[in-house]
């Protein structure tokens, strides 16, 4: 009897070890990402331009500094950041934040010694050749420097740490931002991947199949700010 009772509770055990293992179970089709799974698939070298044309829209954050020879100058022309140590730009959000330019809703800023500066649908070079045009009149040598510093992105689902992320580089793409979380879990389907963009008339998603290479070449293969 108490043999029985043994036999059974081994049986009982290697039954649930099997169920958990066989449930655990990922097919690789679904995990391994780049795969050449086709003749599209195989190509070794794909086009896309990392350089996208971001526009800057009412709401955005821009870091702009300005240095020229003569430090009273440069102090009067960067108030925000003077604030920090040496004038530098304050590692954690809230420095960022509060070191930087708000775009009003009317897609204006306000900068010293120039006044409002309409940048609506600028990009950054265009603003910091803007900014720079404009303060000419005033200094002859000058160095302008313009950055976006909202670049958030948002990674949810089947990832090991979801969440928003602050990108402080020109330009990030989808596989970036998957490592950013920590990759996916063992549950993930790298098929059935989703980018949601804001357009100018709502909300755009793409679906990608991490699995083929042919996303290489795709528009969402780079992400942008609020993806």
């Amino acid at each position: 009897m108490k043999k029985n009772y043994y036999l059974l509770l081994k049986s009982l055990f290697a039954l649930v070890l099997t169920a958990t293992i066989l449930s655990s179970c990922v097919p690789l089709k679904k995990t391994v990402y780049l795969q050449a799974k086709d003749v599209e698939d195989t190509a070794s070298s794909y086009v896309n331009d990392v350089n996208f044309d971001y526009r800057i829209k009412p709401g955005d954050n821009l870091y702009i500094r300005v240095v020229t020879f003569d430090e009273q100058t440069t102090m009067l022309l960067n108030p925000l950041q003077m604030g920090g140590r040496n004038g530098a730009m304050a590692s954690n959000d809230a420095g960022v934040y509060l070191q930087s330019y708000t775009v009003n809703e009317a897609g204006y800023l306000d900068f010293p010694m120039i006044g409002e500066i309409y940048v609506k649908n600028l990009n950054a070079e265009e603003i910091r050749s803007l900014i720079e045009e404009k303060l000419k009149e005033y200094l002859h040598e000058l160095v302008v420097v313009v950055k976006l510093v909202n670049f958030n992105i948002t990674v949810i689902g089947e990832v090991k740490r979801p969440g928003q992320y602050k990108i402080y580089q020109t330009a990030i793409n989808v596989f970036e931002a998957i490592a950013y979380a920590g990759d996916m879990t063992d549950f993930a389907n790298a098929q059935k991947v989703a980018v949601v963009r804001q357009t100018k008339t709502g909300s755009k998603v793409e679906m990608f199949d991490l699995t083929k290479r042919r996303i290489l070449s795709s528009d969402f293969y780079y992400l942008r700010p609020n993806d």
